[in-house]
Parts: structure tokens; C-alpha cells; sequence
């Protein structure tokens, strides 16, 4: 039998029956329980594969089966309970574009990990993007500046974007804050990047994890493993959107 057909035999067996005696019984005739007079003895020789109408299956498989299913939905309902753009029919293309990355942003990762063609290692990648919004504040202010998604997502409920309650715009506690109007422009470091700010080709962000520079230039290449995408929406003046996947060795 094909090891992809097998598992789903299991399977099949495991969801259908809540417990393993439950199965036991299924196999168990009433020519068995007439000359057996034992239930008892009856599901002990079908564990044992003496008697039985359908296929043997050991108990240890059975649970071990059993709790990888229960392991799986709790984390496929968990996982869509966490993603705070699951189910919502988004117009903008900016909010389409949060989306698609909220779910490699929020756990760090891009794709399992996998074995590249000809290497000695196995790489795990890693998404982190960074957004960039030029728009006005609700005072009217133009302001701008360039935001760590990931570690928004961790810090804040990005429902209310999603839902069009609110408009996502840079903070001063972001990677970098300008308010044209005032002049005020804040730099900060986040959990993913460094903030280069001194540097005589202007702004730069170096990823902690594998040192890459993430050049915000548009006239510049974002660098190496980046890419740099301008965001077609109603909702601001400008956005942008730079997303750096990092290569770490496991």
C-alpha cells in the first residue's frame, strides 16, 4: 500500500470513531461475542489481529494519530484566529498587500524550511517587511515614515485597519517618523533592524538577524534578498512597501 494511502486509512479510522475501544468494537461480530462470551477477550484478539472484519490497527498508532489530528485543527483555528485579516473582503490594495503578508510577518518565516539544490545546509527564511507611508494626520500634517510590520503586529491589534476604522500611519516609535510641518524627525531601532541614520547615502536598515542592508533609496537597489514594491491605494498620498527575507542556518 502506498504510505499516502495508508495514513489516510488511519485517518479515516481515527476520525471516525472517538475512542480506540470505540474501533475495537466495530470489528467485533456477534459470532465472536456468542462463542467468545467476553467483550472483554473479544476486543484483546481483535487488538491482536486474531479476529476482526476490517483492518489491524495498534492502539499506539491510534492515539498517536489521534491527538496529531486534534493538534492540527487547534492550531489551523488558532492560526485563523490570529490573523486579523482572515475573512474580511478587502478593496484597497494597500490592506490586500497587509494581508498577504500578515501571516509571514506575524510567525517570522516565509516557507518551512528547506533544503537548497546542492547545498550542505538546510536554510530557514524569514519575511520582515517594512512599510512606507507619506500621508496626513489627522490635524492635516503631512507626515511620513517607515514602519517595522512584524513588530507592529506584535505590539498592536491591526483589526481596526483591516476593518477601515482606522488608517495605519508612521508613529514616532517607528523605525523612522518625519512631520513635514513641524520638522520633527525620530529614528528608532525595532526588534528586526537597526537604524542607520548617519550614513551619507541616506537612510539604511540592517537586519539583526543576517546583517543585510535594506537601502530605502528609491533611486538605490533595496540590496541583496530585498525587493521594493510601490503600492497602488486610495488610502494615502505615497506608500511603499520593502520586504527582506533573511537566510538563517539551521
Amino acid at each position: 500500500m502506498d504510505p499516502d494511502e495508508g495514513l489516510t486509512s488511519v485517518d479515516n479510522i481515527v476520525t471516525q470513531f472517538n475512542t480506540y475501544e470505540d474501533f475495537l468494537d466495530s470489528q467485533i461480530t456477534t459470532v465472536d461475542l456468542y462463542y467468545l462470551e467476553d467483550e472483554s477477550l473479544a476486543r484483546q484478539l481483535v487488538e491482536l489481529g486474531y479476529r476482526g472484519t476490517g483492518e489491524i490497527l495498534k492502539r499506539e498508532d491510534f492515539e498517536a494519530r489521534k491527538a496529531a489530528i486534534e493538534t492540527a485543527r487547534l492550531a489551523e483555528r488558532t492560526q485563523k484566529k490570529t490573523l486579523t485579516s482572515a475573512g474580511k473582503e478587502l478593496q484597497d490594495g494597500f490592506l490586500k498587500a497587509l494581508a498577504v503578508r500578515e501571516e509571514d510577518n506575524r510567525n517570522g518565516k516565509v516557507s518551512l524550511s528547506q533544503q537548497e539544490p546542492n547545498a550542505a545546509h538546510t536554510f530557514k527564511r524569514q519575511l520582515a517587511s517594512v512599510i512606507f507611508i507619506r500621508d496626513k494626520n489627522s490635524h492635516g500634517q503631512e507626515v511620513s515614515g517607515y514602519i517595522d510590520y512584524a513588530d507592529r503586529l506584535k505590539t498592536e491589534d491591526f483589526e481596526v485597519y483591516f476593518n477601515g476604522k482606522k488608517r495605519l500611519l508612521p508613529r514616532p516609535t517607528d523605525l523612522s517618523f518625519y512631520n513635514w510641518d513641524t520638522q520633527i524627525a525620530v529614528c528608532n531601532s525595532s526588534p528586526n533592524y537597526q537604524v542607520i541614520h548617519d550614513n551619507q547615502d541616506g537612510l539604511l536598515f540592517k537586519h539583526k538577524k543576517d546583517r543585510k542592508i535594506l537601502n530605502v533609496d528609491p533611486k538605490d537597489h533595496p540590496g541583496d534578498n530585498s525587493t521594493r514594491i510601490s503600492i497602488q491605494t486610495d488610502l494615502y498620498i505615497q506608500a511603499v512597501i520593502f520586504d527582506h527575507i533573511s537566510r538563517r542556518k539551521t
